[in-house]
């Protein structure tokens, strides 16, 4: 049976120069195409949605950020148009400045047919339930985009420097996104932004009834005004996909909060640690006969280019 990874990374050859020269000395796997290609064929995975890992385009200079942006999706695009019907991509916006990503979206979009957006919990301290971001937000919801939410380095000192910020900050900084996301009204004003968040959401299905019972213990913060349809309402609607997340107390939690339709597959390539052989999941084993709906028809709602012409 085919798959399709909804969550992998890939990156123009001069992103990680710039990453280097920004920040400095980072852990970067040795990608390509190439390999990205040879381990679809390995397990089984007929197309792959790319986008970029954590930091991001923005390095602390916004003309850099808006270079760089549109490096990414003119390499994109290229990579899109040479294989079709193997990879779906996601554009890169230059935030925090607005106005320069609302053009890239529209050129990313527009121009280059980029399948959809892909953000980052947070940009220069402000997560994506911040006023600022609400003129994106309004673009996005207006388009119906695909918008892939992915987190990134926390705008905080990272309190167990022992544990590298991807093994317990990553899943909180989803969490946290989504939470300020909810009780912003992000999900309830913006319900055609077709949401999906990295790595099954982080802590939040697990945390969810935990996460909704701030309304009713904190009346004085006035939350229902911005979940009107009550907190786990909004959180099933919400796309959460499997990339790192594969086993089955993650899932069980995740299928506690929401339906099967909303879980897609994701690799997390070339982070994830895949097993040797063919099968890059074994742990989506627990979904039984649902996990082929979880590994292809699911990704139908986010990504209906690929269907286009069925995938064999």
């Amino acid at each position: 049976m085919p798959r399709l990874d909804l969550h992998g990374h890939l990156e123009p050859p001069t992103y990680s120069t710039q990453v280097v020269q920004a920040l400095g000395p980072a852990p970067v796997p040795p990608w390509t195409v190439e390999a990205q290609l040879e381990m679809m064929v390995q397990y089984q995975i007929a197309a792959t949605v790319v986008s970029l890992p954590p930091p991001g385009v923005f390095l602390g200079d916004q003309a850099q950020a808006n270079e760089l942006a549109r490096q990414v999706n003119e390499f994109y695009a290229a990579l899109v148009q040479k294989h079709p019907k193997r990879y779906a991509a996601l554009a890169a916006l230059p935030l925090p400045d607005v106005e320069a990503a609302l053009a890239e979206l529209a050129h990313a979009l527009d121009v280059l047919r980029l399948d959809g957006v892909a953000l980052f919990t947070q940009t220069a301290g402000l997560y994506l339930g911040d006023p600022q971001w609400e003129p994106l937000m309004a673009e996005l919801d207006q388009r119906g985009a695909y918008v892939f939410v992915h987190p990134t380095l926390p705008p905080y000192t990272n309190p167990l420097a022992k544990a590298p910020v991807w093994v317990l900050e990553f899943p909180f900084e989803t969490t946290r996104a989504i939470t300020h996301m909810l009780y912003s009204g992000i999900f309830h004003r913006y319900p055609r932004i077709r949401f999906q968040f990295a790595h099954l959401g982080g802590a939040a299905p697990f945390l969810a009834h935990r996460l909704a019972s701030l309304v009713e213990r904190e009346p004085r913060f006035k939350l229902t005004e911005q979940v009107p349809k009550g907190p786990l309402a909004y959180l099933r609607q919400l796309y959460y996909d499997t990339g790192l997340s594969n086993h089955a107390p993650a899932l069980a939690a995740t299928l506690e909060v929401t339906d099967p339709r909303q879980v897609v597959f994701g690799t997390d390539w070339p982070y994830a640690l895949l097993p040797p052989g063919h099968d890059p999941a074994p742990g989506l084993a627990y979904l039984g006969d649902r996990r082929h709906q979880v590994e292809f028809e699911n990704a139908r709602a986010l990504v209906p280019r690929l269907f286009e012409k069925e995938i064999a």
